[in-house]
């Protein structure tokens, strides 16, 4: 039976030298669940936590009306009996078997009756079919991973936790991956929980975000939603402010190479991408050092996505030169870091009028 629209409760409580892990928080389980913060952050402490491999000094884990774990009784359900397929950063495959032979072996181990789908349906599903007699040896990272992936599926799990397993892999291997892990949970109706540091890989994957600084909860809900009110690049460690918004795919113009898109209510375009479907929806990255501000709209300069927007709030960066200026585009809200100077000039404030020059947009995960 698939946990899909159930509910994960965790109450965790974990100390571990001077760390210490709280978590009191309820994940509704739909598709990808991001588990995202910095290195450290406790991430992989709380998923170990919930497939049962490390115990938890107290509190409470249950999967709808199963619970795994529950300190003030002392339930403490064993790891091969949650039915939580947990897939690991190295894949831990058998280097000894084929691909066949490694996704046999875990069909062999499932404990569940459900014959929903077997291992041809998975091999389809992670676009394995055609190098089932490969050894695993000779296999790229990429490759590696899509069986480890599929292994773990033909284990049959209530709940998938995958644990950073793009580590290591380059940025091609890590962009031809991403469609397997952000499809297959939902065609096997098996919600996953994915484990990232990385703002575009989650972005990519995930609908829901449970956001984790210093071993407790910052946010959680909507990723969407989330990214709006919170500055996530920082978490990321990837140096630099940014915002993650929601676009719908209006028109592909093949004359002057580029792809309309609606962002509430304002024309954003992109380069022409016409794989992009119209009326789909697409998760946009926009760094702040790719948004520049003009109180007037400028003419006669070479960029192209020229918005109106409102300046929301005003915050320095920290030790560095420059401002943080909090713009808000419609229901979306982005972020430019300007110079001190550059601040003082335009005497910006909050709730002015402004326009913002958006010099680069890349939709997430490419």
């Amino acid at each position: 039976m698939s946990a899909s629209g159930e509910r994960l409760d965790l109450r965790v409580e974990r100390t571990h030298g001077a760390f210490r892990l709280a978590v009191d928080e309820a994940v509704a389980l739909d598709g990808v669940t991001a588990l995202f913060g910095r290195s450290g952050s406790g991430k992989t402490s709380l998923l170990r936590a919930i497939a049962g491999l490390d115990r938890p000094d107290a509190g409470r884990i249950a999967l709808g009306e199963t619970v795994w774990f529950n300190s003030a009784d002392r339930t403490d359900m064993p790891a091969h009996r949650r039915g939580v397929g947990y897939m690991f950063q190295d894949g831990r495959l058998f280097t000894h078997l084929d691909v066949a032979g490694n996704l046999r072996f875990a069909e062999r181990r499932s404990r569940t009756t459900d014959d929903r789908f077997g291992l041809p349906d998975v091999a389809e599903a992670t676009g394995l079919a055609a190098m089932l007699d490969r050894r695993v040896d000779t296999l790229s990272g990429g490759e590696r991973q899509r069986v480890a992936l599929a292994r773990t599926l033909l284990s049959r799990p209530r709940l998938l936790l995958l644990d950073e397993p793009l580590t290591g892999l380059d940025r091609s291997a890590r962009r031809a991956i991403l469609p397997y892990l952000r499809d297959v949970p939902s065609r096997f109706g098996i919600p996953a929980i994915y484990v990232s540091h990385d703002l575009e890989e989650a972005a990519a994957l995930a609908s829901r975000i449970l956001v984790l600084d210093e071993g407790q909860v910052s946010a959680s809900g909507l990723l969407v939603d989330v990214a709006r009110t919170l500055d996530l690049a920082p978490l990321a460690g990837q140096g630099g402010a940014g915002a993650l918004v929601e676009a719908k795919v209006v028109a592909h113009d093949a004359v002057h190479g580029t792809t309309q898109l609606d962002l509430g209510g304002q024309t954003l375009s992109l380069p022409l991408d016409e794989s992009l479907s119209t009326g789909s929806l697409v998760r946009l990255m926009i760094r702040a050092e790719d948004v520049s501000i003009a109180i007037r709209r400028p003419e006669g300069i070479s960029i192209r996505n020229i918005l109106p927007a409102t300046v929301k709030s005003i915050t320095p960066a920290g030790e560095r030169a420059e401002v943080e200026i909090a713009l808000k585009v419609g229901p979306a809200m982005l972020r430019s870091r300007i110079t001190r100077a550059a601040y003082h000039d335009l005497q910006l404030s909050p709730g002015l009028a402004v326009f913002t020059l958006i010099k680069s947009v890349s939709l997430s995960g490419l």
